[in-house]
């Protein structure tokens, strides 16, 4: 299976090797690439975390809900705003299936995302004001390379 959208699987576990820059340029255009309700482009933001001291306050925070990954892509959304939510889970998967595609891991964690929020200060260093952080995508090359069938997942109507 070449398909990067049924290839990818969420991965808990990554090396210490960081990931280079010309892959990070492709996630984050894979980011910019996901479509937003109402064409609202202001409800949204990245911040892209590789700094390792930001990353260690990152997982205190979130009791490890990034699994250790060396980058992180926190997505912020406006607060109140009716598509910042869906718009960060379309942004997110286009960021796991980019990073499929560059033969590295990922995986979505909203729990990471309320760790971040219930800490005001490091809120601050990752978000503008008005944000909150609503989806955590963790990338990193995969420690581990779990294997599921996932082609019958879901129950599915055709009509």
């Amino acid at each position: 299976m070449t398909n990067p959208i049924l290839k990818r699987v969420a991965v808990r576990k990554y090396t210490s090797e960081k990931v280079d820059s010309e892959a990070v340029d492709h996630m984050i255009a894979a980011f910019q690439a996901a479509p937003c309700g109402m064409h609202e482009t202001d409800v949204m933001q990245l911040t892209v975390v590789e700094d390792d001291q930001l990353l260690q306050q990152i997982e205190r925070a979130t009791d490890n809900a990034c699994y250790d990954a060396p980058l992180l892509f926190v997505i912020n959304v406006k607060k109140d705003r009716r598509f910042g939510q869906r718009d960060a889970s379309c942004a997110a998967e286009n960021i796991m299936i980019e990073a499929t595609s560059l033969d590295l891991g990922s995986i979505y964690t909203m729990s990471g995302a309320t760790g971040l929020n219930a800490v005001p200060e490091l809120q601050e260093q990752i978000s503008s004001p008005g944000y909150e952080t609503c989806v955590i995508v963790a990338v990193g090359h995969s420690a581990e390379f779990p294997t599921e069938d996932r082609s019958h997942r879901y129950h599915v109507i055709r009509k």
